[in-house]
């Protein structure tokens, strides 16, 4: 790739870093406030609360692998990569989390299951959040035994001159552990895939029988249905493009991600940061407080 493109794409990787980062600050600066104050927070804020936590995380350690990796720090990116790891999982859960909580209160099937999992959900929040951080806990132990295993062996067989050893390991390390970090993602993103699809399904139903007895199109309650399709769709392939990215990072397609490097992170954490975008505008609360902010930040000036 040419050097001005490039120089491109690691600036707005650099603002799409920052972007993402302030956006999940804010949230995780109002609704902790809040849980602080209050002792308490609604269960659907307590799993955005946690999810902007985990993203502003993994945004950080993003910008900080890029970092070292340019500087050609292998030692130090193999370390960081088992924080990413553990960040990257906990995020996958509390987003899949927070799909199957808006799937089942939004949602409007008549199942028995769906009535009963309403009842239950609010109150299950705090398991379900704890229940992920011991899942990403232990899904990243087996990854970062090898990576120190394999970090002493390279040292070791440098030392000696004998590189054989090292790389045959190194090749296993990349297909055990990254063949494994996938499948550990693939629950959580079935889990999200499914009731993400649900919902589209059931506001897309919802928004057929409202038109049926309003045909007006600019009802606000019809407009409010459709901007919700187009947000959960938009998302879903945003995330979707997410989760294939991992899955050809793992094929380690090394010649086109040398070249594109910086374009694919722009692309891979593009649907993440707008996401994040979305869940401050369409909370009233994060919304309400963001416009006060803004506010008196101009009125001071």
């Amino acid at each position: 790739m040419p050097f001005s493109p490039m120089l491109i794409f690691v600036v707005i990787f650099f603002l799409e870093t920052l972007a993402a980062m302030l956006q999940n600050g804010f949230m995780v600066a109002v609704l902790g406030r809040e849980w602080v104050i209050c002792r308490t927070l609604p269960a659907c804020d307590m799993i955005v609360a946690c999810l902007a936590a985990s993203r502003f995380c993994l945004h950080g350690m993003a910008l900080l692998n890029n970092l070292i990796d340019s500087f050609n720090f292998c030692s130090k990116v193999y370390y960081f990569n088992i924080l990413w790891n553990f960040i990257n999982i906990l995020t996958y859960w509390l987003t899949a989390w927070l799909a199957v909580f808006y799937c089942v209160k939004i949602s409007s099937f008549s199942h028995p299951i769906f009535f009963w999992l309403k009842w239950r959900i609010s109150r299950s929040v705090p398991r379900l959040l704890l229940g992920s951080l011991i899942i990403s806990v232990v899904t990243v132990i087996p990854a970062a035994a090898s990576n120190v295993i394999l970090i002493q062996m390279i040292a070791s067989q440098s030392s000696h001159g004998n590189h054989t050893l090292a790389d045959r390991a190194q090749t296993f390390h990349r297909y055990f552990s990254l063949s494994n970090l996938v499948l550990v993602l693939l629950i959580p993103f079935l889990l999200f895939l499914v009731s993400t699809l649900l919902l589209i399904f059931s506001l897309h139903q919802h928004l057929g029988q409202m038109r049926a007895h309003r045909p007006g199109s600019r009802d606000p309650s019809t407009q409010a249905h459709i901007m919700a399709l187009k947000s959960l769709t938009f998302f879903l392939v945003f995330y979707a493009s997410y989760f294939l990215s991992l899955i050809i990072a793992f094929m380690k397609i090394t010649a086109l991600r040398r070249q594109w490097h910086w374009a694919w992170e722009v692309v891979t954490y593009a649907g993440i940061c707008l996401h994040s975008s979305i869940l401050v505008l369409s909370s009233p609360k994060l919304r309400n407080t963001l416009k006060t902010k803004l506010w008196k930040a101009l009125d001071k000036r």
